[in-house]
C-alpha cells in the first residue's frame, strides 16, 4: 500500500490514476498531520509526499516518521512544484527521504522510480524477517545448547557417582568371593582328607566302599575346580596392564601343562607357519588357549586319537569371514579340531556360563571354560565364536586387534 500526501486533491488524483493502471493500491491524506496518523493505523510500503504543506510541511513530516521505529524505514518520494532549489532537495534527502521529484513529473519515471523503491522495501523487509528468524533461531539454539549442556554435565556426573559405586562394589565383590572361595576350599580339602582316610582304614571289608569314596572324592575335585573357575571369571573384570606376548610362547606353555593328556590320548598338536605377537595379558591368553586345547583334548572321539591345527593369519575387519590380508588390521586365530564336535546352532550356548552340551558323567568339566575365554578376549577388544557339525570336529576363531584402542 502507497500513501500519497498532498494537501490539494487535483494533485493527489493523477497520481492514484497512474498507480492504478499499473496495479498499485493507493490511500491519500490532505495533511502531514492526517499522513501520520495514518502510519501509526496502517502499513505503508512507500510515501509519496508533498514538500509544500499549510501547517505541517513535507520535510517535518518526513522528520517525525523518521524519529518513529515503526516508521523509519518506509522509503519517502519528495514531490514539489515549487520548491526545487538545490537546498530544497539537498534537505529533502537530509529529512530522510529517497527520491525528490519536481513537478511537472514523467509519468514513466516516476512509476518507474515508484516500482524500483517498493521492491527495495520488500526486500529490504523479507532481509529484516530473515533476520529476525535467525536472531531467534541463535537464541533458540543458545538456550538448547546451554540446556543440553546442563542436562550434559548433569549426566555426566551421575554415570560418573553409578561408576564409582559399581567400582566399589565390584571390589566388594571380589573379596567377598577371595573370602567365600577360602571358606569353600578348606571344607572341601578335609572331606577330600577324610574320605580317603575312611576309605583306607574303615571300608576294606566293604565290597562297594572304595567305589562310594571314589564318587565322593570326585564330587569334591569338581566342586573345587568350580570354586576355582568362578574365582577365575570373577577376576577378569579387574583391570590389568597389557604388554606384547608372543602366542606361540604361550602354546608352547599351555602343551607343557597338558603333556600328560596329550600322552594318555596319543594326541598331536600342529601350529602352521609362525603366530603373532598380540597386545594382551600373557595369563589370561594362556588361559584361553589352555581351555580351547584342554577341551580339544576332552571332547575327542572315543576312538580316534584327537588333532589340533592351530592357524593364524590377518584380516581387514572385525568380521569370521573376512579375506586375507597380510596388511589387515586384524589378527585371526583358528584352533581346530577332530573330536566330537557340536550342532552349530549351540554355538551362543556353549560361551554362556554353567551351560555344557555333555553330561559330566561323560566329559568333565564346570561349564564355564568358553564363557572365560569369550570374557577374556572381549576384554581384548576381540572376537571369538565356534563353527562345527556334530561329530565333524569344532573350529573355534579368535580375532585380535593389532593395536588396542583402550587399555584392557
Amino acid at each position: 500500500m502507497i500513501l500519497i500526501v498532498d494537501d490539494k486533491r487535483e494533485n493527489i488524483l493523477p497520481l492514484k490514476k497512474i498507480l492504478e493502471l499499473h496495479r498499485l493500491e493507493s490511500e491519500e491524506a490532505v495533511s502531514g498531520e492526517e499522513a501520520l496518523k495514518k502510519t501509526l493505523q496502517k502499513n505503508y510500503s512507500l510515501i509519496i509526499l508533498d514538500v509544500q504543506m499549510p501547517g505541517m510541511d513535507g520535510f517535518e513530516v518526513a522528520e517525525a516518521l523518521a524519529g518513529s521505529s515503526r516508521t523509519r524505514d518506509i522509503p519517502i518520494i519528495f514531490l514539489s512544484a515549487i520548491n526545487k532549489e538545490k537546498r530544497y532537495i539537498t534537505k529533502g534527502y537530509e529529512s530522510g527521504g529517497v527520491d525528490y521529484i519536481t513537478k511537472p513529473a514523467d509519468p514513466d519515471l516516476f512509476i518507474l522510480k515508484v516500482k524500483t523503491f517498493l521492491k527495495l522495501y520488500h526486500q529490504q523487509t523479507e532481509l529484516k524477517d530473515v533476520r529476525d528468524l535467525l536472531a531467534k533461531e541463535i537464541e533458540i539454539r543458545k538456550d538448547t545448547q546451554e540446556n543440553l549442556e546442563v542436562k550434559v554435565a548433569e549426566r555426566t556426573a551421575e554415570l560418573q557417582q553409578k561408576n564409582q559405586e559399581l567400582e566399589l562394589n565390584n571390589h566388594e565383590l571380589q573379596q567377598f568371593a577371595w573370602v567365600v572361595s577360602h571358606d569353600l576350599k578348606e571344607p572341601i580339602r578335609k572331606i577330600e582328607i577324610f574320605v580317603k582316610l575312611i576309605g583306607e582304614r574303615c571300608l576294606n571289608d566293604e565290597a562297594n566302599g572304595p567305589f562310594y569314596v571314589h564318587r565322593t572324592i570326585l564330587a569334591a575335585e569338581r566342586m573345587n575346580n568350580l570354586i576355582n573357575d568362578l574365582l577365575a571369571y570373577s577376576r577378569l573384570s579387574s583391570p590389568v596392564e597389557s604388554e606384547t606376548c608372543d602366542l606361540n610362547e604361550i602354546v608352547a606353555e599351555v602343551n607343557t601343562d597338558l603333556e600328560h593328556l596329550f600322552d594318555e590320548k596319543r594326541g598331536t598338536i600342529r601350529i602352521h607357519g609362525e603366530l603373532p605377537e598380540v597386545i594382551g595379558v600373557p595369563s589370561q591368553l594362556r588361559q584361553v588357549f589352555q581351555n580351547l586345547i584342554g577341551n580339544a583334548l576332552k571332547f575327542a572321539k572315543s576312538d580316534t586319537p584327537p588333532e589340533i591345527d592351530i592357524v593364524a593369519d590377518r584380516v581387514d575387519a572385525l568380521d569370521f569371514q573376512a579375506k586375507s590380508n597380510p596388511d589387515g588390521a586384524y589378527h585371526r586365530i583358528i584352533v581346530k579340531d577332530n573330536g566330537i564336535g557340536f550342532d552349530q546352532e549351540y554355538t551362543e550356548k556353549i560361551f554362556t556360563l554353567f551351560q555344557r552340551l555333555h553330561h559330566k558323567d561323560v566329559y568333565e568339566g564346570t561349564g564355564i571354560g568358553l564363557s572365560i575365554a569369550r570374557k577374556i578376549i572381549e576384554k581384548h577388544q576381540g572376537l571369538i565364536t565356534g563353527e562345527s557339525k556334530d561329530g565333524s570336529g569344532a573350529s573355534f576363531i579368535i580375532l585380535f586387534p593389532l593395536t588396542p584402542k583402550e587399555d584392557i
